[in-house]
């Protein structure tokens, strides 16, 4: 009995692995369909090689920083369990490989290839882990703390604070640090158009990520016992939320049409298992309305060139997700209760903290040391692997 359970619950954690893996598909289909096409090239391989740096150090470094485990047993021992440990290591790094995801639609069309990839092995290797390991393994004693002062520890089911919230706030330096792309804002106030390359592209971006969100959300109960319906029927009701208000408040727009349902996704992780539906629909809605404002805030007013709108998404989206938790999570909005609202708002402004110091030191370090712009000829040609390096004219041939 024993080993059948092993069984399903390696088998229920490795669908939600996959599932989530092929997100990483809508990350790059998103941002290759925001993109210009002379950058579209450059948007595929990141995304892809970024997943794979992700992997080692994540494998070598960041899950031992979060948990403690290490993966040099022999293969028998490793294979116990039906091999939950190693499952999980999967679904979970899955998680943080989302990390330099988000990060790469922020700072598109202009960053340096290599040493995105450097910024990705720190960000993977050391901070995301690092605060993944006090909000989900309790490291340092501030869940604990947070449980004898306020009742309850934070609560963040499926990452909207550890995942997307970390993600955004780290993207948020980079993208300033970077500046705008060239041509972007003129010094005489306008703002030139980068339109989507690609509405379709964009679109089908949109709609893996959200298909995929089902097993980022449900499975995060990471056994079959835990597994709760209300989760997907929360996570549901958000995308509902977030697509109708992004839309109305968008004007129609479908690139705030297809970001709506993923603001109300971003938002719903956290509280997901809490949430009467009514609440996660509410969740889903006000997220919607923060990324629409938010991002023509940012872009035409504040003028912070943010390609695909990540820390309206996933940073403010992200953060409202965690303070909503202790909203509509309470018995008294219809929520389950067992959480508290002064816990949500601690954990949410230490991972916002700890991601902007994090993305301040490692993009910083890197612009100091090895820069992380293209220079002016690569940026209007297209970034390091761009369709140039892969087409000839007759004018130059080149190659890959």
């Amino acid at each position: 009995m024993d080993s059948f359970r092993n069984g399903a619950d390696t088998l229920f954690i490795l669908l939600g692995a996959i599932m989530i893996l092929a997100m990483h598909a809508g990350f790059a289909f998103l941002e290759l369909g925001t993109v210009r096409k002379k950058n579209q090239v450059n948007a595929l391989v990141k995304i892809l090689v970024d997943f794979a740096i992700s992997t080692i150090v994540y494998f070598f470094v960041g899950y031992g920083i979060a948990y403690g485990v290490h993966f040099f047993d022999s293969a028998d021992v490793l294979a116990q369990k039906s091999g939950f440990e190693l499952v999980k290591f999967f679904f979970l790094l899955t998680f943080a490989a989302a990390i330099p995801a988000i990060i790469s639609g922020g700072i598109a069309e202009r960053a340096r290839f290599h040493p995105q990839l450097a910024a990705t092995a720190l960000m993977v290797g050391l901070v995301y882990p690092f605060f993944e390991g006090i909000a989900w393994n309790g490291h340092f004693g501030v869940q604990a703390w947070l449980e004898a002062n306020f009742g309850a520890p934070f609560h963040d089911f499926a990452g909207s604070i550890v995942v997307h919230a970390v993600g955004g706030w780290a993207a948020l330096p980079a993208v300033i640090l970077l500046g705008s792309r060239r041509g972007r804002y003129t010094k005489d106030g306008a703002i030139a158009a980068h339109p989507p390359s690609s509405i379709p592209f964009l679109a089908l971006g949109a709609w893996i990520l959200t298909v995929g969100w089902f097993g980022f959300n449900v499975m995060s109960a990471q056994t079959l016992d835990k597994m709760n319906g209300l989760v997907a029927m929360n996570s549901l009701m958000a995308m509902v939320g977030g697509t109708l208000v992004a839309v109305l408040l968008g004007k129609n727009d479908p690139g705030f049409a297809y970001n709506g349902p993923l603001a109300g996704l971003v938002a719903v992780c956290a509280g997901s298992d809490l949430m009467h539906p009514l609440g996660a629909l509410v969740t889903g809605g006000i997220a919607g309305m923060i990324f629409v404002w938010m991002f023509t805030l940012t872009q035409n007013r504040w003028r912070i060139d943010d390609v695909l709108g990540v820390w309206p998404l996933h940073g403010l989206c992200g953060a409202w997700g965690g303070i909503a938790a202790g909203i509509f999570g309470l018995k008294a909005l219809g929520g389950i209760g067992g959480v508290s609202l002064m816990s949500q708002m601690a954990g949410t402004v230490l991972g916002i903290a700890i991601a902007g110091l994090g993305g301040v030191l490692v993009y910083g370090t890197l612009k100091k040391l090895v820069g992380i712009r293209l220079d002016p000829e690569q940026e209007y040609e297209g970034a390091d692997l761009s369709i140039h390096k892969i087409t000839s004219t007759p004018e130059r041939e080149v190659s890959w």
